[in-house]
C-alpha cells in the first residue's frame, strides 16, 4: 500500500486500524504493542492465570485484525479489543463448564493485607467473590452494558446489576484510605 507511515508511534490508533484493515500487519503490530498489556490487564483482574491471559489476549488480537475493518473509531480501540477479549475468555470458560455454578456457593473473602494501607485494585478483586469480580471487570474494564453481561454470562439483568452493586460496595470499603471513621452516637449528652 503506498505511503505507508515510517514511524507508527505518531499515528491515532483509529489511523492505524485503517492501515491494518487493509492488510498492514506492521500497523497491527503497533496496535497491539500499545493495547496488549491493558487487555492481559482485564482478563487477569477476570481470573484468568497468566498463561491463559496471554492465550486468549493472543486469540482476540487475531480476531480484531480480521475484524479491523469493523473498527470505526466511535470509542477507544483498546476499549474495542478488551471487550472482544472478554467475550472470548468468557465463551472460553463456559466451554469449559467452570461457569454453570459461579452464582451458586460464594467464595470466603479473603483478608486483605494491609501494607500501610496502600492497596492495589488487583489484590482487592481478588478478594471479591468471582462472580463480583467478572461483572466489575466486565462493565468497568471492558465497557460492557449490564445487559451484554447478562446475556454473556446467561444470568438475569437484576443479579448481575446486584454482583455490580455489591461488588463495587466491597471494593469502596477495602480501598477507603486511612483508618476506618468511628460513628458518633446519634444524641449526645444531657
Amino acid at each position: 500500500m503506498a505511503g505507508k507511515p515510517s514511524d507508527l508511534s505518531r499515528f491515532h490508533d483509529v489511523e492505524l486500524a485503517a492501515f491494518a484493515a487493509a492488510g498492514g500487519r506492521r500497523e497491527f503490530g503497533e496496535l497491539v504493542r500499545r493495547h496488549s498489556a491493558s487487555v492481559r490487564g482485564l482478563l487477569r483482574r477476570m481470573g484468568a492465570e497468566p498463561a491463559l491471559a496471554d492465550d486468549v489476549a493472543q486469540d482476540a488480537f487475531i480476531q480484531a485484525f480480521e475484524r479491523c475493518a469493523d473498527f470505526r473509531g466511535e470509542g477507544a480501540f483498546s476499549a474495542w479489543v478488551r471487550k472482544i477479549a472478554a467475550r472470548l475468555y468468557i465463551k472460553r470458560r463456559q466451554k469449559e463448564a467452570r461457569w454453570t455454578d459461579l452464582d451458586a456457593a460464594p467464595e470466603p473473602m479473603v483478608p486483605m493485607p494491609d501494607h500501610g494501607r496502600t492497596i492495589d485494585l488487583d489484590e482487592a478483586l481478588k478478594g471479591l467473590v468471582e462472580v463480583e469480580r467478572v461483572c466489575i471487570t466486565l462493565c468497568h474494564g471492558a465497557g460492557m452494558t449490564h445487559s451484554e453481561i447478562a446475556a454473556a454470562l446467561r444470568l438475569p439483568l437484576g443479579t448481575v446489576k446486584s454482583h455490580v452493586k455489591r461488588g463495587l460496595d466491597k471494593l469502596r470499603t477495602r480501598l477507603e484510605p486511612g483508618p476506618q471513621t468511628q460513628r458518633r452516637p446519634a444524641h449526645v449528652g444531657s
